[in-house]
């Protein structure tokens, strides 16, 4: 069986714990063991940055449901004038210039689970875990794939957020879920509380941090006596759990440094203290848009170079606007051409636009935020009602610094798998992916006809 992501020669497999140099002391008279972060050396190289000197960022945005393939595909293909957006795309209008739709590929997992497998497929290019008789993704989703490459110079590796109240798809690997922000209130603390500070701005620096950072030295405990006591599974759980607490210890060194000096990050507005429903419906595009605004400062600010933005999730029963229903019951419930589950869709994809909408308003040198990101949004199945995995949903937004193509339809023939946009996306990015997916799925060619 092929491995689910194959790096150039000397590159690390981004999941596979690595081993890590440990030094061991003495703190308050007990003895304490502290695993070192990566080195470069030992690492993978770093991800390139644009032209211009800025960072490339990634971005994922997902939701629940799919769509209907017959009102989403554009018409023609090709670049610029060649093709025109759909209908279920209108609401990318005022950035067609910046996107990409990629229609016709197929997500080649086994379609057991509705929902499930396309979610697990689409995401970590690997088939839904069933080994335990609980469903998990096999290995980490593409965010967090991503995150491990270009996210370790940053205070936060990736920062997730959601629109409405969901579990979230992001997994470190099995079982190894991380949830997003859901609150835009909560998140405009952690990301613009008091120990912000905007370039050149003095602050104020939490005096706390350095003793924290002690105490989080001195709780480590001997890690390698500690691995011969567990088993194969405890292992991997405590492996995760000392790479959070790594990242933390990371984030806490962060605040402590001045902020870089990018000419556009700046302290954004403060959004309501809440958004309660509205006549029963949750006010899903008044959290996006905020959610939006605030990804994109702590982008421009440096905070993180990726991060996964969500509408909903898999078989969500959301009630968006003007729906009589739930989404997923529409999916299956509504007759005809089902022109609900359509408005749906439209509503979804005007957050979208609105997303990208926020991330081009930044100026960046000569560019634009937009400009050195580049963003996938996709569903985990294509047309609701069957849970489909063909001629799955698609769209990138941003150039990735001039490595994609924009302002772009392009449908590949043949079923191609999704796996190949995957592969594009990370090399665009400068991670020296070889291959990605296994068995019907397995890639080791990106979408030649998207790369510049």
């Amino acid at each position: 069986m092929k491995r689910a992501l194959r790096l150039s020669p000397g590159a690390r497999p981004v999941w596979t714990p690595s081993r890590r140099l440990v030094l061991r002391g003495l703190l308050g008279g007990l003895a304490v063991s502290v695993a070192l972060p990566p080195l470069l050396s030992l690492s993978s190289r770093r991800a390139r940055a644009a032209d211009d000197g800025f960072p490339l960022r990634f971005g994922l945005f997902t939701w629940g449901n799919g769509n209907l393939p017959d009102r989403w595909v554009p018409e023609g293909e090709g670049e610029g004038d060649a093709w025109s957006l759909s209908d279920q795309l209108r609401g990318l209008a005022a950035v067609k210039p910046d996107v990409a739709v990629i229609t016709g590929l197929s997500c080649k997992v086994p379609n057991v689970v509705p929902h499930g497998s396309g979610n697990a497929g689409m995401l970590s290019g690997l088939p839904l875990d069933q080994s335990t008789g609980e469903d998990t993704f096999a290995g980490p989703s593409i965010d967090q794939i991503i995150a491990a490459e270009i996210g370790q110079d940053t205070l936060y590796q990736s920062i997730l957020t959601a629109a409405s109240n969901v579990s979230g798809s992001s997994y470190n690997g099995p079982f190894s879920r991380n949830p997003p922000d859901t609150d835009p209130y909560t998140l405009y603390e952690r990301l613009f509380g008091a120990t912000f500070r905007e370039p050149g701005e003095e602050g104020l620096v939490d005096p706390t941090l350095g003793l924290r950072r002690s105490a989080l030295d001195a709780v480590m405990g001997d890690i390698a006596a500690l691995n011969a006591r567990v088993g194969s599974e405890d292992k991997l759980r405590l492996e995760q759990h000392l790479d959070g607490v790594r990242q933390l210890e990371t984030r806490l060194a962060r605040l402590e440094e001045d902020p870089p000096s990018l000419e556009s990050c700046a302290r954004p507005a403060t959004p309501a203290l809440s958004y309660p429903d509205v006549d029963g419906r949750p006010q899903v595009s008044a959290r996006s848009r905020v959610m939006a605004d605030l990804l994109a400062m702590a982008l421009a600010c440096d905070q993180t170079r990726v991060f996964g933005h969500t509408i909903s999730d898999p078989v969500s029963d959301l009630l968006f606007d003007g729906a009589s229903a739930g989404h997923h019951d529409l999916t299956h419930n509504e007759s005809g051409d089902q022109p609900e589950v359509h408005n749906i869709t439209v509503q979804i994809i005007d957050e979208l636009g609105a997303l990208i909408e926020a991330l081009r308003a930044v100026p960046e040198g000569d560019a634009t935020l937009l400009d050195h990101c580049v963003v996938l949004a996709c569903s985990e199945v294509s047309l609701g009602r069957t849970h489909s995995l063909d001629d799955m949903p698609i769209v990138l937004a941003g150039s990735c610094g001039g490595a994609l193509k924009t302002d772009l339809h392009l449908r590949p023939t043949g079923q191609e798998s999704t796996n190949r946009l995957h592969l594009s996306v990370m090399r665009a990015l400068g991670i020296p992916a070889v291959s990605f997916g296994e068995d019907d799925g397995y890639a080791e060619d990106g979408l030649s006809a998207l790369e510049v």
